[in-house]
């Protein structure tokens, strides 16, 4: 029998993470075991902490795990929940756990997936070093500047890198889950409980969750002038050279300076301004896409579209019948 330990880390757990991620390995043993006619689970399933003290979690939820990192058998497949808060602190009070992760890795090669954020404790063990990474929208900024040898794809739901995978935001670790019961138990099994749980099967992209309100957690006081006149400005046609003239730097130096303290390049800074901008007037009115295109400081429809799908998932006219409340009660 194969061995998941589902680890019950220190700080401000995201709970649903940890049961919902039990619920659907449990429900996958249940068809597994139906399928075969076998009495045998394919997967012993358990809650690894540091200690087996009761972990209260949110005020609400008091968590016993079954095992501690000592006990427990090497692991097959080790889930990081979703941790919020302070990741700095959480990466302190779960240093030896984080160390475990990395052991496990190292000396059993167990394959090892980060819910959410959970990805901060999966990249701190330094296993991700290169890799491929997916975590929540919310926090790509500071994962970037905590771990910037981590190769953050944004836009994706799921990602898998030799055996270590992570999911984005929030619920969306439960597509995640269901990716690795179909890897684990087969394809029929994980169509099953994906449909007995009502879970969208095969989703594989956040960009359309995604809400765009610019990086300014930075010191750059010039770029972040910049940025506040680009958002009042976003539908007018500007140059990257008329940006730089406001810093009085050279073009080059300006587009340096704007990416390492955004992430983005200027181009790509203001088509994000411009994507948000027509994703709420979208959303909120019944515009024809066209107006839209125009409000949001586009000429093209082709170009508009590409770059629309390229930071929404979705063409214009999906993303408003899918968010529309007018539109998906018509």
């Amino acid at each position: 029998m194969k061995s998941i330990n589902v680890l019950a880390p220190k700080g401000f757990v995201i709970v649903d993470t940890i049961i919902g991620t039990l619920n659907l390995f449990q429900l996958a043993n249940q068809f597994h075991r139906r399928k075969l006619g076998s009495k045998e689970d394919l997967f012993s399933i358990d809650i690894v902490g540091l200690s087996k003290d009761p972990i209260a979690y949110n005020n609400f939820f008091t968590l016993v795990p079954t095992k501690t990192i000592e006990e427990g058998r090497s692991p097959d497949l080790i889930i990081i929940p979703g941790i919020a808060g302070n990741q700095e602190k959480n990466i302190r009070e779960n240093k030896a756990l984080v160390n475990w992760i990395r052991d496990q890795r190292i000396e059993k090669n167990a394959e090892i997936a980060s819910l959410c954020r959970g990805a901060f404790l999966l990249a701190e063990t330094g296993l991700l070093h290169g890799k491929s990474c997916a975590t929540h929208w919310l926090t790509h900024d500071k994962f970037q500047q905590m771990y910037p040898e981590v190769k953050l794809i944004p836009e994706k739901v799921i990602s898998e890198d030799n055996g270590i995978y992570s999911s984005g935001g929030a619920y969306s670790f439960l597509n995640l889950v269901i990716y690795l019961i179909e890897k684990y138990y087969g394809r029929e099994t994980a169509i099953w409980c994906s449909k007995v749980s009502e879970i969208e099967f095969d989703r594989l992209d956040q960009n359309q969750f995604v809400v765009f309100n610019g990086q300014k957690d930075h010191e750059d006081a010039e770029i972040l002038e910049v940025q506040n006149y680009l958002e009042n400005h976003y539908s007018e046609k500007i140059s990257v050279d008329q940006l730089a003239e406001k810093t009085s730097t050279s073009t080059r130096n300006f587009i340096r300076r704007f990416k390492k303290a955004t992430n983005n390049t200027p181009i790509e800074y203001i088509q994000r301004l411009r994507i948000e901008a027509a994703k709420k007037k979208l959303e909120s009115s019944t515009s024809q896409i066209s107006e839209v295109m125009f409000d949001s400081g586009y000429t093209d429809n082709k170009a508009f579209r590409t770059i629309f799908k390229r930071y929404a998932g979705l063409t214009p006219l999906e993303y408003r019948n899918k968010y529309n409340r007018e539109m998906a009660f018509a």
